[in-house]
């Protein structure tokens, strides 16, 4: 049952309202903090007042505004939406708290350009999770590339520069050269770019060629690069130039997690289950997507950079939540988006105790980090907990989902 709500609305208002503080108290670093993380907790306590709403089995559905018939800046929370929105809001909260400590313990440079992007990359992972069609997520996902370009190119040296030049090329060349055209083909041929309102059916008329779906499904999974599905990949271990918070927001609170959110949300709500079983795509993306979870993997054993290590495990379990969405099976797809969450929560985990070695004692290689253990024990006692969780480990939260 759909229900008319400017609830879905609220969160989006609250983290752009919140932009504008931070930039406007730039010269008092205590209210430019207490802002991030006040904007941080009534952005969850908004999410929060969905879930009611959502757990009585009901669309939340908002219309901005129609800019052409079958387009329009539209809102729509249903359980997937409101998994992601809970994520990223949640977590950023102890994102805010951990950036206070890592800038100010290393005196960093333009701090209100970092928490005013960082913040804009928090409005569009929520933009995205809430999004009712194709051309608002298309417009919010674009912002979270635009906003997190400055963070990843924060240090401002030719290393940053680099890192940061790859990541738009990949990741804006990818969303103008591949999913433009998928968007701009599927409103040619279902003359609409809302979601379906059941993951059963899917948008596309049954007269629609299947060569034609095809093509565009092809287009949308390799155009949504912020999956880092191979060999879309390489953007996400340069892009750890970037300070380790960055790296914490890229790989657990939102640009990862809105591109396989994106990947999921087109399978269920734009092809849906029908087609995708009957034109065989889940199963050719569940092969494709598997190539990439052990592929990563053997590639991380063989770096000794801390994070590049997490980056390339952060490549190898994203590809499982496409697969368990793959599989076009109810527990599958559970397991996949559930498998959003733990890995969220475990990744958020690891990068924050890699920062946390980083500033107490200076050291990025594995290969020194021996004896860690005993100086710093609760940290790595956090970080042996989180790694447990994504090998799979019972009785941890990555056991339930793999």
């Amino acid at each position: 049952m759909e229900l008319q709500t400017a609830k879905p609305l609220i969160p989006v208002v609250i983290t752009l309202v919140t932009i504008f503080l931070i930039i406007a108290s730039r010269k008092r670093p205590n209210l430019r903090e207490f802002w991030s993380i006040a904007g941080s907790i009534l952005t969850f306590l908004s999410v929060l007042v969905m879930v009611p709403g959502v757990w009585e089995g009901h669309v939340l559905k908002y219309t901005l505004s129609e800019l052409a018939p079958g387009i329009a800046l539209r809102f729509r929370v249903d359980g997937l939406s409101l998994i992601f929105g809970i994520v990223s809001s949640f977590l950023w909260i102890f994102a805010s708290f951990y950036n206070i400590g890592y800038m100010r313990s290393l005196d960093e440079h333009a701090q209100t350009r970092y928490y005013a992007c960082f913040t804009a990359a928090i409005l569009g992972a929520q933009g995205v999770s809430y999004s009712g069609n194709l051309f608002s997520l298309y417009l919010f996902y674009e912002i979270i590339t635009v906003v997190t370009y400055p963070l990843v190119a924060h240090h401002q040296d030719e290393e940053a520069y680099e890192g940061g030049k790859k990541y738009l090329v990949y990741l804006m060349g990818t969303s103008k050269g591949l999913l433009l055209p998928a968007m701009a083909l599927t409103y040619v041929f279902c003359g609409t770019l809302d979601f379906a309102p059941t993951i059963q059916t899917g948008i596309f008329p049954a007269e629609v060629g299947r060569a034609w779906i095809t093509f565009v499904y092809v287009l949308f999974i390799l155009g949504f690069a912020k999956a880092a599905i191979m060999p879309l990949h390489n953007w996400l271990p340069s892009a750890m130039v970037a300070p380790t918070p960055v790296s914490a927001l890229l790989h657990a609170v939102a640009v990862v997690k809105a591109g396989v959110f994106s990947i999921a949300r087109v399978m269920l709500s734009v092809f849906g289950l029908e087609v995708l079983h009957e034109l065989g795509l889940g199963i050719w993306t569940a092969y494709f997507v598997s190539f990439t979870i052990i592929l990563a993997s053997v590639i991380a054993l063989t770096k000794d950079d801390l994070k590049a290590r997490l980056a390339y495990s952060t490549v190898s379990q994203l590809s499982y939540i496409v697969l368990g969405v793959a599989l076009l099976d109810p527990i599958g797809i559970t397991g996949g988006v559930i498998h959003i969450v733990n890995h969220a929560f475990s990744k958020i985990t690891l990068f924050f105790c890699a920062g946390a070695i980083y500033v107490a004692h200076h050291k990025k290689k594995i290969s020194e980090l021996g004896g860690i253990g005993y100086q710093m024990p609760f940290t790595m006692g956090a970080f042996a907990v989180a790694s447990l969780s994504m090998i799979g480990i019972p009785p941890v939260a990555g056991f339930v989902t793999k």
